[in-house]
C-alpha cells in the first residue's frame, strides 16, 4: 500500500510541477477512516510536512491551492489557507461541507452566513442569519430567522426572506 501511495504522490507531484504549481500542497493520509477520523495532513512537493497528519479529524480537499476544507476534532468544518490559518467556518449541509452551486458555497463568521467562491475568497460577506444555497443565480436570505427542529433535520423559518444574486445584490421581485 505504501508503494501505491508513493507512486501516486510522485505522479501528482510530476503533474503539478509540469504545470508550474510549486505552491500546491497535497493531502496525504495514513491508515483507514474510523471513529476518530483518518490521519491526514498536507505536504509540499518536496515531501515536507506542512500541516501535520492528524491535526484535523478529516481533510476534504485533496490539493490545497488557495484554501482547503477540513473538519476539526470538535466537528466544526472550516476553511484554512496554505499557512494553516483558519479563514471561516464552512456551512455544514447534508452530512458534509456545503456544496458549491453557481460558483459559491455558504460560510459562517461571527454567527452570520455569507458566501465564498471555490478559491476560498469571501464574495458575499457574512451578514445573514439564514441563507439557502444558490440556485440559478439566486439565493434566499434573511436577517431574521428561527431554526426549528423537524425530526433529525432543522428548518429555517422567517417572514422576511428576500433574494440576492451571486454578487450579493438584492433582487427586486
Amino acid at each position: 500500500m505504501k508503494v501505491i501511495k508513493t507512486a501516486l504522490f510522485s505522479l501528482i507531484a510530476f503533474i503539478l510541477c509540469c504545470q508550474n504549481s510549486n505552491d500546491y500542497l497535497i493531502k496525504v493520509y495514513e491508515g483507514e477512516f474510523d471513529e476518530i477520523g483518518v490521519k491526514s495532513g498536507y505536504i509540499n512537493l518536496r515531501g515536507d510536512t506542512v500541516i501535520a497528519l492528524g491535526k484535523y479529524y478529516y481533510c476534504y480537499t485533496d490539493t490545497l491551492k488557495n484554501f482547503a476544507v477540513v473538519k476539526k476534532h470538535d466537528g466544526t468544518c472550516i476553511g484554512i489557507d496554505k499557512n494553516d490559518n483558519e479563514l471561516y467556518e464552512v456551512y455544514w449541509y447534508d452530512n458534509g461541507p456545503d456544496y458549491i452551486v453557481d460558483g459559491l458555497f455558504r460560510i459562517i463568521k461571527n454567527n452570520k452566513i455569507g458566501y465564498a467562491n471555490e478559491d476560498g475568497a469571501i464574495i458575499i460577506p457574512p451578514q445573514f442569519e439564514c441563507a439557502t444555497p444558490f440556485e440559478n443565480g439566486k439565493a434566499q436570505v434573511t436577517y431574521n430567522c428561527e431554526l426549528v427542529k423537524d425530526g433529525e433535520h432543522t428548518k429555517m423559518e422567517s417572514d422576511s426572506w428576500f433574494l440576492i444574486d451571486t454578487k450579493g445584490n438584492k433582487i427586486k421581485e
